[in-house]
């Protein structure tokens, strides 16, 4: 018989399963915004739609406007585009509603996928529900539901059912090295940055199949059920689709020790788990304004070091279980020796927490544990902390959903468009059903996705300072209407500055789209 005293943690499941229901079916009705990434992913399925290759951005070339180049998009992995665009097709809704289903489905596997990983590694139930209350409480779980994410939001889907896999193998063999090869397959798909994750979790899988063995000739026997499969999933996604351009880790500007050059991977851990990085806009790299100055973000990271190194060694004191010891230790190890190579040779990952919040989440069932065996004191401040974090995040979702309803634009993609408003938006959409040998140009890559009939450009925004590089706007060449989408904030020496990158015309014709965009249209070959 179902009683609430014996099973307080199926209620607890029960409320969070009714609680990202009841978000998804919000969602549903007020579809996201994009961020960046995803962005450029679902330019690459526009650009498929119109005849280019698989993986390819087709746009117009900058030494002859009126001809195409391609490039292959090895930048991301493809899962981004490719898992909302299945939904698209198969329920014939608006890519925004496909959206909208992807963020809900992968919310709710990656909670299933961590909570019987919590009980793999030995926690009890009531700790794993727990555990899933805490991360729900976090900034990181509610941004997709305000900007879609792309590879993060499909890699925290795939995460706790890989961790759940390399935790439950006890014995090498063909199950094994299926599974290796497989996750390293659907892994990369949904996020290129898996890879370090990869090779995390399997060597706790290698190293708890040779836990009961000291010899080490029976280490390397039983290593080639994992290493074999490895080599193999990782030599295909190099061959098909790595080597075909460039990536985030295929440019190095060359050393450079700062001092978050790991003090940044070491604070990792309380940075994630407590979205210390979100309150702050970022304490390296900045994706608002800035709330502190370096001196003081420098200090705040090694206090988060210092702390995210005696929390982790306590709970390996203290919790018992191996297997949950392992997967700590190591992912916390291969994260500092992966993003301190990175950092220290400048490759093109930024400083952000959302890169490890694999740790912040592999902490919390131990974090859980230890505040359950601490003082009525310890327990009461633990609480009020995860309150302040989830009123924070609750009020940033609230905002997310009234702007992306009653402010955002929104067109034939169903996406909320922040970068515009509707009438400019409505006039850009009836441009482009009038025109079909025209170019648009916009400054934010999310826009161009209404564009259906025409070519597109997308230029990178002008900061104040107005310092740029002329190389990334200079398009020569002529090829038929031009229309640039501009905010009424670039009136002065930025829109001339655009005008001027495209050589091959003349006359400019500037008119209104509405109070907050203007509209500059070139017809005539200079």
């Amino acid at each position: 018989m179902f009683s609430l005293k014996r099973n307080p943690h199926q209620i607890i499941v029960a409320v969070i399963a009714v609680a990202v229901l009841a978000m998804g079916i919000l969602l549903f009705l007020i579809p996201p915004a994009l961020f960046p990434d995803p962005a450029n992913g679902l330019q690459v399925l526009r650009s498929m739609h119109l005849g280019g290759g698989f993986n390819n951005m087709v746009a117009p070339d900058q030494s002859d406007i009126s001809q195409d180049y391609t490039e292959y998009l090895t930048w991301w992995s493809p899962g981004q585009y490719l898992v909302p665009y299945f939904f698209k097709l198969v329920a014939a809704i608006s890519m925004g509603q496909a959206i909208a289903i992807t963020v809900s489905m992968c919310t709710a596997i990656g909670l299933t996928g961590f909570y019987q990983f919590f009980k793999k590694v030995g926690f009890s139930p009531m700790i794993a529900a727990l555990s899933l209350v805490f991360i729900i409480c976090q900034v990181a779980f509610f941004v997709p539901y305000v900007y879609y994410n792309g590879g993060e939001i499909l890699l925290f889907a795939f995460e706790g059912w890989f961790l759940y896999g390399c935790a439950s193998f006890n014995k090498p063999g063909i199950k094994v090295a299926l599974f290796v090869l497989i996750a390293g397959w659907a892994g990369f798909f949904f996020k290129s940055s898996f890879v370090w994750i990869y090779i995390a979790g399997l060597c706790c899988l290698w190293i708890k199949l040779c836990a009961h063995h000291k010899g080490l000739l029976e280490w390397v026997k039983k290593g080639l059920w994992v290493g074999i499969p490895t080599v193999l999933s990782l030599a295909c996604i190099y061959l098909f689709f790595l080597s075909k351009g460039p990536s985030p880790a295929s440019t190095t500007k060359g050393l450079k020790l700062a001092a978050e050059t790991f003090s940044f991977p070491l604070a990792s851990p309380l940075l994630s788990a407590f979205s210390i990085d979100d309150f702050v806009h970022g304490l390296i790299y900045h994706f608002g304004p800035a709330l502190l100055p370096p001196g003081w973000s420098v200090a705040i990271l090694f206090l988060f070091s210092l702390m995210s190194l005696v929390l982790i060694l306590m709970i390996i004191r203290r919790v018992t279980n191996n297997t949950y010891r392992l997967f700590l230790v190591l992912f916390y190890f291969t994260a500092l020796l992966f993003f301190g190579f990175a950092y220290l040779h400048q490759l093109n990952i930024s400083y952000e927490a959302r890169h490890f919040r694999i740790l912040g989440i592999l902490i919390v069932p131990g974090m859980v544990w230890l505040v359950s065996r601490s003082g009525p004191v310890v327990k009461v401040f633990f609480v009020l902390i995860c309150a302040g974090i989830a009123g924070f995040s609750v009020h940033y979702l609230y905002k997310g959903f009234y702007f992306n309803k009653n402010v955002s634009a929104h067109g034939i993609t169903g996406i909320a468009q922040p970068n515009i408003d509707q009438e400019s938006l409505n006039k850009i959409m009836q441009l482009d059903k009038e025109n079909k040998h025209a170019v648009f140009v916009f400054i934010a890559n999310d826009l161009g996705l209404e564009v259906v009939n025409n070519r597109i450009i997308t230029l990178p925004a002008i900061r104040d300072n107005l310092k740029i590089d002329m190389d990334e706007y200079t398009y020569d060449g002529f090829a038929g209407p031009l229309f640039i989408v501009l905010p009424e904030s670039y009136n002065g020496p930025k829109e001339k500055m655009i005008m001027k990158s495209f050589t091959g015309y003349r006359r400019f014709d500037i008119s209104p789209l509405s109070n907050n965009y203007m509209l500059y249209e070139a017809r005539e070959k200079r």
